[in-house]
């Protein structure tokens, strides 16, 4: 009974220490001289489920750095499911950097998502954005002629508009759109080349960080070349085309013409085939006697004869010429 008593103690005590944590309040009374922390309030830490180290230290950091947070604002933003150390680390971090940044904007980026620390040391160290992020973008100046070109995007977090601003995505969207724009602009892309700055210039004049959670500090072109010459190869599609068009009209003219010999040829046909009829009229009626009928034959066979002998000669004369 006495082990049984003994270990039943040590249990007690352990189940005590854990539900009051005596190291922790003796830690904030030397630290910061236990304002803000009380033995009650860690008591009521671990029936809230929430770590009394976690608060206790974030709570510590603060204050040395001169950062006036309770620890109920830092209990709140736990249980709502928020990153206590990453918002302390970013809050001292900005202090440290000059960088305007409340508790509240601190921890409405880190619920919505965002690394809150990360964006802390991009706008104390500023990025850098390849746009596109793969190849280059492919652009056309007024002489036809194509233009790719890379760029690359310095740019650092704008910290009041982290918060519902968009993405690097839409720098880059916004940053191609603009450069294709510019290329575009100019007359011929020996200007381009020249001068390949006035594009960075006129496209970062364009105010394209807004809306977004970054602010562009420069749009450098990191490479550019010639590409095709498209206004030619446009025009050569389109004398193509024309052509096919033109041959497909007269392919259909053709037809036409065709179809149109056809139906004389038919008609031709369906007059000779009258004249048998006639000539058979004409007996029965006495209008056609049988001399009239042999003096029409010749006059058909000489013809013929005629005809053929005017078309030897036509020949004989052409293979003289040759």
């Amino acid at each position: 009974m006495g082990i049984y008593a003994a270990v039943l103690l040590v249990l007690t005590i352990l189940l005590i220490l854990w539900i009051v944590p005596v190291g922790l309040w003796l830690q904030a009374i030397f630290s910061i001289g236990g304002k803000g922390v009380t033995i009650f309030s860690l008591i009521g830490m671990r029936f809230r489920r929430v770590p009394p180290s976690v608060i206790v230290n974030g709570l510590i950091a603060t204050r040395k750095a001169g950062i006036d947070i309770t620890s109920s604002d830092l209990e709140v933003h736990y249980m709502a499911g928020g990153n206590v150390d990453k918002v302390v680390d970013a809050l001292i971090a900005a202090s440290k950097a000059g960088i305007e940044l409340s508790f509240e904007i601190a921890t409405a980026i880190d619920l919505a998502g965002r690394d809150v620390l990360a964006a802390v040391q991009t706008s104390v160290y500023p990025k850098v954005i390849d746009a596109p992020v793969e190849g280059k973008l492919s652009a056309v100046a007024k002489d036809g002629i194509e233009v790719r070109a890379r760029a690359r995007v310095t740019v650092r977090t704008d910290i009041p508009n982290l918060v519902g601003g968009a993405t690097e995505d839409t720098i880059i969207a916004r940053v191609g759109e603009g450069i294709v724009s510019a290329i575009g602009s100019r007359e011929t892309y020996e200007a381009v080349l020249e001068n390949p700055d006035s594009i960075s210039r006129t496209v970062l004049e364009k105010g394209l960080n807004k809306g977004t959670a970054f602010e562009i500090l420069s749009i450098d072109i990191a490479d550019i070349d010639v590409g095709k010459n498209i206004g030619a190869q446009l025009q050569a599609d389109q004398a193509e085309a024309d052509l096919r068009v033109a041959q497909a009209k007269a392919e259909t003219r053709r037809a036409m013409a065709v179809a149109l010999e056809q139906e004389m040829k038919a008609k031709v046909v369906e007059a000779e085939s009258q004249v048998p009829l006639a000539m058979a009229e004409a007996f029965r009626n006495g209008n056609l006697g049988v001399l009239d009928y042999y003096k029409l034959q010749n006059i058909s066979s000489d013809t013929s004869m005629r005809q053929s002998i005017a078309q030897g000669g036509e020949n004989k004369r052409e293979e003289n010429k040759e």
